[in-house]
């Protein structure tokens, strides 16, 4: 009696065990994140460069919301970093966030200014991204005349409601540097907007045939001097709550709030509050409730503090000695 008493204690034993390794551990084979993706929750951080980075935003892998990473990702640098638009036609600085209106700003290297202009590749979005244009105004640069006959598929794309703005792009000496002379005619047509992209997501410069763009956000307190106006693309972005798991957004402000980091846990994408100390919650960090930690270095999941390395040897270990015990 005392001996089955032994073995059915035993059997029960293993059996919690292997219940509660099933539940904390998950495998991870089938979704590891792209050789260039060196970033996990535990670079995670609340700021990039100046920004100050909130959910659904993130730094990298494993941060902020899923739905947004890999486009925004913050790229190191002596100044503490830059935080980046990551598109199928490159990288692009974001130099403003407005978390009330979800709009960011960004500012393409190859954008022109009134004080620096030339030539520029195509601007793109990727349609799997949750961003789209914002209220920015775009003004083409050399493009064959007349300017006013631009059109994509026949329709004509200049706003002539704003041909003033292509007058004054035309005072500053930069222009020089596309071979365009000062102070062109008043009546040509090179606004933009509201501008749209086309089946690829771009605003397609080699089929409009022009070389350059210029992207304006705010006109300033002079709107006829161009030396004065904030230039940069603004982007909107989807913020829907609904498109993440668990009733994400919920849980993020109150991780927040307790002084936590958003992020999420692959790949089943769950919430995890990013506390200080490399302690991680699936709550907040008043109370910390362990949750798993992914690690890009090793398919492994941090868990209360140590490492579990994900093996289904181990699995099979525990269904061999509990088939033992019960033969036995």
């Amino acid at each position: 009696m005392n001996q089955q008493f032994k073995i059915f204690f035993t059997l029960q034993l293993f059996l919690i065990f292997c219940h509660q390794y099933h539940q904390h551990v998950i495998a991870t084979d089938d979704q590891q994140p792209s050789s260039n993706s060196s970033s996990s929750s535990s670079s995670c951080q609340n700021k990039c460069g100046s920004l100050e980075v909130n959910y659904p935003l993130g730094t990298g892998y494993g941060c902020g919301s899923p739905r947004f990473y890999p486009y925004v990702s913050c790229a190191s640098d002596p100044d503490g970093g830059q935080l980046l638009l990551n598109t199928h036609t490159g990288s692009y600085p974001i130099t403003s966030i407005s978390y009330t209106t979800s709009t960011i700003t960004i500012t393409p290297p190859e954008m022109s200014t009134c004080n620096s202009m030339q030539s520029s590749s195509n601007f793109g979005l990727d349609w799997t991204s949750p961003f789209q244009l914002g209220p920015s105004v775009f003004i083409l640069l050399a493009c064959p005349p007349p300017t006013s006959s631009l059109s994509i598929k026949g329709t004509p794309i200049c706003d002539t409601a704003n041909t003033h703005l292509c007058a004054s792009m035309h005072t500053c000496p930069a222009v020089s540097s596309l071979g365009l002379s000062l102070f062109a005619p008043t009546d040509s047509c090179c606004v933009y907007s509201p501008a749209n992209l086309n089946a690829k997501g771009d605003l397609d410069l080699q089929k409009l045939k022009c070389a350059a763009y210029v992207s304006v956000v705010s006109l300033g307190d002079i709107p006829t001097n161009p030396n004065r106006w904030v230039y940069g693309i603004n982007l909107k972005y989807n913020n829907q709550v609904g498109l993440d798991n668990d009733n994400f957004a919920t849980h993020c402000k109150a991780c927040e709030t307790s002084d936590g980091i958003c992020g999420y846990t692959p790949p089943r994408n769950n919430f995890v509050c990013i506390c200080k100390g490399g302690v991680n919650s699936t709550t907040d960090c008043y109370n910390v409730v362990p949750a798993p930690f992914w690690s890009s270095n090793s398919k492994s999941y941090r868990i209360m503090g140590s490492y579990h390395h994900l093996s289904t040897v181990s699995l099979f270990t525990c269904f061999f000695l509990v088939l033992v015990l019960v033969v036995l």
